[in-house]
């Protein structure tokens, strides 16, 4: 990138998504932002930005993930700030978007937060939002306002190129009927066959595998979903594979959410291998998986993305190998 354009782009970060941010930076080759987040003893935010971003295309990274409510509220003021300093283009990069799973109306009486989110980021008067594998394809016709859906195939299809030894003998298994595509493209991707769960959920934090449709006997199975939250369906459905004769059970999620009891339950899983992405920042409970966790990096996804997007090309035209995303 040329120092003119280093110059007219900058590249912010809220208080848990600084890593991944630097990462983005040092692919790009420019410094992270300077800008600080100061919460005030009664738990409001405020955000200043240190430097001069007057008609400079800005780009604010900030997973809304856990503490979920808190990096939402911070994205808003962080928005607000660069909008009243003259930013001339502000950029939303939401790499986990929060509150996805709640999409539609299922039953009587409860909200579709996905497009209530997707409303107050419009309201900033934002230019763009950018994210990763959202948790329904659905959710990109929430913003009224230019939204790229970024795929983390790529990511994971370089780490399965480099680790040929994981593939062989390979079963791509669908954890729901929901991801039932995604499954078949990323089976046809890595050359191996198609299994489907078909699951039943009791509560949020638990569900009951009832079936298992395919043959997973002697296989290296591979259950590959968009996030991991509990980890009560990819427990369950690791226990039934193994039951069914599985060789071994990788599980493959581009958001590692591992909320509640899912470090437990993976602990105590059959599963040999998890690898997730760093749309999440790691946590300390992550640890108690020792090198049985992979975490790939978003970073040069992230950063090509935001490059294209700079200099107002395709941004679809990183993207042509992907699985797809649910519905």
């Amino acid at each position: 990138m040329s120092k003119r354009d280093s110059n007219r782009l900058r590249i912010f970060a809220g208080r848990h998504s600084k890593s991944l941010a630097s990462r983005v930076c040092e692919h790009l080759s420019i410094p992270l932002g300077d800008a600080k987040t100061h919460v005030f003893p009664d738990g409001e935010f405020m955000v200043k930005v240190e430097e001069d971003v007057r008609g400079r295309d800005c780009f604010v990274i900030l997973s809304t993930c856990e503490p979920v409510n808190d990096n939402l509220v911070e994205l808003l003021v962080f928005l607000d700030c660069l909008r009243r300093a003259s930013a001339r283009r502000v950029t939303v990069v939401t790499p986990y978007y929060g509150y996805g799973r709640q999409d539609r109306k299922d039953e009587g009486r409860v909200p579709i937060t996905a497009k209530l989110v997707a409303n107050l980021i419009a309201a900033t008067r934002c230019s763009r939002v950018v994210a990763i594998d959202l948790h329904a394809a659905q959710i990109q016709g929430f913003f009224d306002l230019p939204m790229d859906h970024l795929s983390a195939t790529p990511v994971f299809l370089n780490f399965f190129e480099a680790n040929r030894e994981l593939t062989r003998d390979l079963c791509v298994l669908s954890p729901d009927v929901g991801n039932v595509k995604v499954a078949e493209k990323m089976a046809n991707l890595l050359g191996g066959d198609l299994a489907i769960i078909n699951k039943r959920r009791l509560s949020g934090s638990e569900v009951v595998t009832q079936n298992l449709i395919g043959t997973v006997e002697g296989k290296t199975v591979l259950l590959y979903d968009d996030m991991i939250s509990t980890a009560g369906t990819v427990c369950e459905a690791a226990a039934l594979c193994m039951q069914r004769g599985a060789k071994r059970v990788i599980a493959a999620a581009t958001h590692g959410v591992l909320c509640g009891p899912a470090i437990d339950r993976l602990v105590r899983s059959p599963i040999e291998r998890l690898i997730v992405t760093d749309t999440i920042p790691r946590r300390e409970s992550w640890a108690a998986l020792g090198d049985r966790l992979t975490v790939l990096s978003v970073a040069g996804l992230l950063g090509d993305a935001i490059n294209n997007i700079h200099h107002n090309k395709s941004v679809s035209a990183l993207f042509r190998v992907t699985a797809g995303s649910k519905r």
